[in-house]
């Protein structure tokens, strides 16, 4: 089981609201509205990880080790969203979400494909690290900076996690689990095709809501994430380049083989849908 090992890995590192958050450092005058505005939405999106966890939940029963990490990385995204409201709380307590602004994120995914839903939750947890670590210098306050830096290492190490339960995967269904990995990835890595930066809270989840059916769409605000990434923290080409250079680089460790751009992975993706066609069927 990875789950025992995870759990001690990241229990490690964990981080406490209280005693490793300078909050006495607090910086009135470099918090704009803008600024404090997108923590709210941000507090908001992190709260999806509960509809997210029941997905798991459901779509991995015959999993107990993958849906016993679920416990810690649920733990650990809902803790993001609960140190974001309690800065608001302490500097900016008109804008802490309501409960029903947080409930509104909480709809049912529709069921998909294990190894699928895992390789796009591996290529968030990565975009997320960019994000937040582009977020952290885009503020000016110190506190939301330190906040924003200790998150996005959270998910770089949730990535890592989910890497693990990946090789797994691959160990156990072979050119199969490649194949799935593969296919996530390239969409995840074709944001300059897309003019779209895809994360799970963006992509459509609910067949019978469309088009309301992404996490964004139930945000008080559902145009904010492109506001967000394009004019306020300006997540431009060099980070999105970073963003993928990272998902090939692992995929390139996972597969044994040198991926280095999304034209080599699109063409390993072909290779591994016509061994998997040629593959003599078992009785």
């Amino acid at each position: 089981m990875l789950y025992p090992e995870l759990f001690k890995s990241l229990e490690r590192v964990r981080w406490n609201m209280d005693t490793d958050i300078p909050w006495d450092t607090f910086d009135a005058s470099l918090l704009t509205d803008e600024q404090a505005t997108t923590i709210k939405m941000n507090a908001i999106t992190e709260w999806a990880a509960l509809p997210a966890t029941e997905m798991f939940l459901r779509d991995n029963v015959d999993d107990s080790d993958f849906s016993a990490f679920m416990s810690v990385w649920f733990f650990e995204e809902q803790k993001h969203s609960l140190v974001l409201m309690e800065y608001l709380r302490r500097f900016r307590p008109e804008l802490v979400p309501t409960e029903a602004e947080l409930h509104a994120v909480r709809f049912t995914f529709d069921p998909a494909p294990a190894q699928e839903t895992l390789m796009l939750h591996f290529c968030g947890e990565i975009r997320l690290n960019h994000w937040y670590r582009c977020a952290a210098e885009w503020h000016t306050e110190p506190v939301i900076q330190h906040i924003y830096k200790l998150v996005s290492r959270d998910e770089a190490r949730h990535a890592g996690a989910y890497l693990q339960y990946m090789r797994r995967m691959i160990d156990r269904f072979g050119d199969e689990a490649r194949a799935a990995f593969a296919r996530i990835g390239m969409l995840m890595a074709s944001s300059a095709r897309s003019k779209k930066a895809l994360h799970p809270t963006n992509l459509h989840v609910n067949q019978a809501m469309f088009p309301n059916d992404t996490v964004q769409s139930h945000l008080p605000d559902p145009e904010w994430l492109e506001r967000w990434l394009d004019e306020q923290i300006r997540f431009g080409k060099e980070w999105e380049a970073k963003v993928v250079g990272m998902i090939l680089t692992n995929l390139s460790l996972l597969f044994n083989r040198t991926i280095a751009n999304v034209q080599e992975l699109n063409r390993y993706r072909k290779e591994l849908a016509k061994s998997l066609q040629t593959e003599p069927q078992t009785a």
